[in-house]
């Protein structure tokens, strides 16, 4: 099996490119989602997220306000840690069940959609590792505009994230999100085609349908020697 991160930063692109993949048909584990889910009411992340940062960070029907929530993270660092570490047990966890899901499924290629790819150190489960880049000009623009906010509370924002130009030298794969979405796409296709190719053999023991090979084979080897000694 071959499980593909996909990473980028905020107002990046990497939500587009993501749904590029998931328009092409590959199976997509988005962390955003997980995420979450371990923080709905009653969960085992609600509960440690509300021990932490108390009442007032929920709405009235007991839900966490994500919006809210995350103001307090981003104009600090030391929380922003806090929420990180109490959740990540949660998000890996949850990520695992997802992966596990469609590889019961068969699934061959699995895009591993996650913004904290390197941070949360499950790069060293990724291959290849794909970075969508954009300019900081760009970028700075492109948040100002999705979330209608300031240039200082945008550039907080982007300053609280790992920088893209240090995820970009980590990665195996970049796209350049910085231009059209034609030339998005254009960069995207070439992609699809080297993470659609043939799995390698050790991604092919990972699979499903190389577990069962291995088995099968060894099943066969283990009764063609019993057969032969019992002819000796």
């Amino acid at each position: 099996m071959r499980i593909v991160g996909l990473t980028g930063g905020i107002a990046s692109g990497k939500s587009t490119v993501s749904n590029l993949f998931r328009s092409n048909g590959l199976p997509i584990v988005d962390a955003d989602l997980v995420a979450r889910d371990v923080v709905r009411k009653g969960s085992g992340g609600w509960k440690k997220v509300v021990e932490a940062f108390g009442d007032d960070i929920l709405q009235e029907n007991g839900e966490i306000d994500r919006a809210h929530l995350g103001q307090i993270v981003f104009s600090d660092p030391e929380k922003r840690q806090l929420l990180n570490r109490l959740l990540a047990p949660y998000i890996s966890s949850g990520i695992f069940w997802e992966i596990l899901k469609l590889w019961i499924k068969g699934s061959k290629v699995i895009i591993l959609d996650i913004p904290l790819l390197f941070e949360a150190k499950m790069d060293r489960w990724t291959a290849p590792i794909i970075v969508v880049w954009v300019d900081p000009d760009t970028q700075l623009q492109r948040l100002m505009a999705r979330d209608g906010i300031s240039e200082e509370q945008a550039t907080n924002r982007i300053n609280a994230q790992t920088s893209l130009d240090w995820k970009r030298s980590k990665a195996d794969i970049v796209i350049d999100n910085s231009g059209t979405m034609d030339e998005t796409k254009l960069q995207f296709e070439e992609v699809l085609s080297k993470v659609s190719q043939p799995l390698a053999w050790k991604e092919f023991a990972f699979s499903r349908d190389g577990l069962f090979w291995i088995l099968a084979s060894v099943t066969v080897g283990v009764l063609a020697v019993q057969k032969n000694l019992s002819c000796m």
